[in-house]
């Protein structure tokens, strides 16, 4: 893939969903599993699948050619003397998971305490979008987004909180559909003082 880059505003996908060439081998790996799986990838349903996968794949995949801190880059310093929670709540997203690819669809509320700037409010999104867009454990998935922020803002405190829904917890293995993960991280004052991280999680709606 690219080398990581900063996506167009107004493309997210750099050009993905202009159906980009696939590679002969990259179908046939694709054509095998099909097969594996027990059906003929030469029937007539099954016969342009194999790209239809692969360019689904490019699009989910998509946060490995971006650098998701390019994002908190243009930052305000005008900000009126504003010095509370900015909160970003309930943010879609999907994924999938690292271990079986299967999706991981959830919501993420990232929340930051401002020191003397403040970024763009969307940002926060495309943030969480740029590393989900990559295979992932959920775990994994909230530490980057709130070093990210911690890193580049360089905020008083970092407070990310995801709760998603599995498909190899719920479409397969122990099967148990309606079962939602929750985890958090907290960083600078959200960690540090009991008062401001219970201040967030209300916030939040936790």
């Amino acid at each position: 893939m690219s080398s990581l880059v900063g996506p167009d505003e107004d493309d997210p996908y750099n050009g993905l969903l202009r159906k980009p060439d696939v590679p002969d081998h990259v179908q046939d790996a694709i054509r095998t599993l099909i097969e594996w799986a027990g059906d003929d990838p030469e029937r007539e349903g099954l016969l342009d699948t194999p790209k239809r996968v692969a360019r689904a794949w490019l699009e989910y995949c998509q946060g490995y050619n971006e650098d998701p801190a390019i994002h908190l880059s243009r930052v305000f310093e005008e900000v009126g003397g504003y010095d509370e929670v900015v909160l970003l709540k309930d943010i879609p997203f999907q994924s999938h998971c690292e271990h079986h690819m299967a999706p991981i669809i959830g919501k993420a509320s990232i929340a930051y305490l401002p020191r003397n700037h403040v970024v763009g409010i969307s940002k926060l999104a495309r943030v969480l979008h740029g590393f989900a867009r990559r295979l992932q454990i959920q775990e994994r998935l909230t530490a980057e987004v709130a070093q990210c922020i911690w890193e580049h803002l360089k905020p008083q405190g970092v407070a990310v909180v995801i709760e998603a829904s599995h498909a190899c917890m719920t479409a397969r293995g122990v099967r148990t559909p309606g079962v939602a993960m929750t985890t958090s991280r907290m960083m600078g004052t959200f960690l540090e003082d009991e008062r401001s991280r219970k201040e967030v999680l209300s916030l939040m709606g936790y």
